[in-house]
This record gives C-alpha cells, structure tokens and sequence, in this order.
C-alpha cells in the first residue's frame, strides 16, 4: 500500500508531527512518500493520503486548503485523513476545530481530523508573529504529545488495513 503524507507547516513543528505519522505507517509495512502540499500534482498513485496543516487565527495555511481544492475529486476516491497543529498550553487551547475544517473534510470526503497541541518557540518567530502572540497570551513551548500522536496514526494503519484498495486495482 501506498500513501501519501503532506502537511504544511510554518515553523516546522506540523512537520515534525507529520515525520511522526510517517513512521508510525512504514513501520507498518507501507511504502510511504511526503511531499510539500504546493508539489503535489496528483493523488492518483496513492491508496490513502494524510493531510496537515498549522493552524494560524483559526484557519489552515493557504498550500493545504489549496492542495484539497485542487486534488478533491482524486482526494474522494480514497482513504483520507486530515491534521491540525496548532492549539498551545495546558489544556491546549483554543479547543475548537479550525474554522474551515468542516468544508477542507466535506471537500476530501476525509475520514477523519484530529487536532493536535502545537510548539510556539519564541526564537522562531518574527515581530509582527511575537506581537500578537503577545496580545492573544498564548504560551511559549512545545506542547506536543507523542502518544497521541502515534496512536492517531495507529488508527489509520487499521482502517487502510480494512478498507484500502490498492491504486492498480481501481
């Protein structure tokens, strides 16, 4: 099985959790390619795709939402799942969904979002990014969870074991 992981990331930390997901999927036998959602030409080659964002004032980076609105109609014709980094502190926060979410899965006819806590490193941040990080208050650090994480990618090694359909075979 083939699958495709894409995230677009800022500062690197969606990155970082994308790699994450990545492992977790070769480690279960899966050949897996990443790629930039803005050099994503085609979805066709793929069993299953993963798709992640950032999440900056409650939305997804323009290269991801622009990935879904270009790839849709291949996007429904597999398995999808989509991700957000984003939400800071202890208990992260803000707890809702990112504002487009609902569409960007209606788009992809995506199988599932999950959400996960973000990182904000002060030293990677420009001016004007420290200066409404500091009026919003938002925590500096990184507030990942791995566990969650791996056992979020657990679960789309399961449901591409059940429903996934090799590409040569449509």
């Amino acid at each position: 099985m083939k699958v495709l992981v894409t995230a677009a990331s800022r500062h690197g930390s969606t990155d970082e959790i994308a790699t994450a997901l990545i492992r977790v999927l070769a480690d279960a036998g899966f050949e897996v390619d990443s790629r930039a959602p803005q050099e994503v030409t085609s979805v066709a080659d793929y069993d299953a795709v993963v798709i992640g964002s950032a999440v900056y004032v409650g939305k997804w980076l323009e290269p991801a939402k622009q990935l879904i609105e270009r790839m849709a109609a291949e996007l429904r014709q597999r398995p999808v799942w989509l991700f957000s980094s984003g939400p800071l502190g202890d208990p992260p926060k803000p707890e809702a969904d990112p504002t487009d979410i609902p569409d960007l899965v209606a788009a992809a006819n995506a199988r599932g979002h999950k959400v996960f806590a973000g990182r904000l490193e002060r030293d990677q941040l420009g001016l004007g990014e420290r200066t409404v990080v500091k009026l919003v208050g938002a925590p500096y650090g990184d507030f990942r969870d791995w566990d969650v994480v791996r056992a979020w990618a657990a679960g789309i090694v399961a449901a591409i074991n059940e429903v996934a359909v090799p590409a040569g075979a449509r």
